[in-house]
C-alpha cells in the first residue's frame, strides 16, 4: 500500500497483534452465514477463550506477512472469519466443527498453530483430538502406571520373603514333629 488510510493501518495492527498474541487462528469461510448466526458463533467461541472476528483479507495478508505467516495467504480467499484463539485450540477446533455441522455454511479452512500454518485437514485433526483435561489424565496415568508396578514389585520382595520363612519354618517343624 503506497499511502495507506490511517484506519487501514490501524486495523493491520490490530490483526497483527492478534497473530502475535494468539495461541492459534482458525480461518473460515462464512458465505452464507446470517449475521444472527454469526453472533451465535462468537458466544460459543467465546466460553473457549476466543475471538471471531471478519477484516479484509488484504488486511490480514499484509499483518501475517509482517509476522511472518505469509504462507496464509493461500487460505485468504473468499468472506474470511479470524477465530483468534488464547485458549485451548483444540477445544475451539471442536466447537468450530460442531458448529459447522449444525450450519453447513461455515467452512474450516485452515488457520495458524502456533507459528506453523496448517491446512484444513490439520484443522479437523486438531477438532478431533481429545480435551487438554482428558490428554493430561492420559499422560498421568502412562507417568503413574510404571511407578505402580515397580510398587507393586518392592512390596512383593518382602512379601515373599516372609512366605519363604514361614515355609521353611512350617518344613522344618513337620521335620523335626516326623523324627
Amino acid at each position: 500500500m503506497d499511502n495507506p488510510r490511517p484506519e487501514k493501518v490501524a486495523v493491520v495492527d490490530e490483526v497483527r497483534e492478534r497473530f502475535t498474541s494468539a495461541n492459534a487462528a482458525i480461518l473460515t469461510e462464512y458465505r452464507g452465514l446470517k449475521v444472527k448466526e454469526i453472533s451465535a458463533l462468537r458466544r460459543s467461541l467465546a466460553p473457549n477463550g476466543c475471538e471471531y472476528k471478519i477484516y479484509k483479507n488484504t488486511l490480514v495478508t499484509l499483518a501475517a506477512r509482517e509476522v511472518g505467516l505469509g504462507d496464509l495467504e493461500s487460505l485468504l480467499h473468499g468472506p474470511t472469519g479470524v477465530a483468534f484463539v488464547t485458549g485451548d485450540a483444540a477445544a475451539v477446533a471442536k466447537t468450530l466443527r460442531d458448529f459447522s455441522r449444525t450450519t453447513p455454511a461455515l467452512v474450516v479452512k485452515g488457520g495458524v498453530l502456533g507459528t506453523k500454518v496448517i491446512g484444513a485437514a490439520e484443522a479437523t485433526a486438531l477438532a478431533e483430538l481429545p480435551s487438554r483435561e482428558v490428554l493430561l489424565a492420559q499422560l498421568a496415568g502412562a507417568i503413574a502406571a510404571p511407578m505402580q508396578q515397580f510398587a507393586g514389585l518392592l512390596q512383593a520382595l518382602p512379601r515373599n520373603l516372609a512366605y519363604g520363612i514361614a515355609a521353611l519354618r512350617d518344613k522344618r517343624e513337620s521335620e523335626e514333629s516326623a523324627s
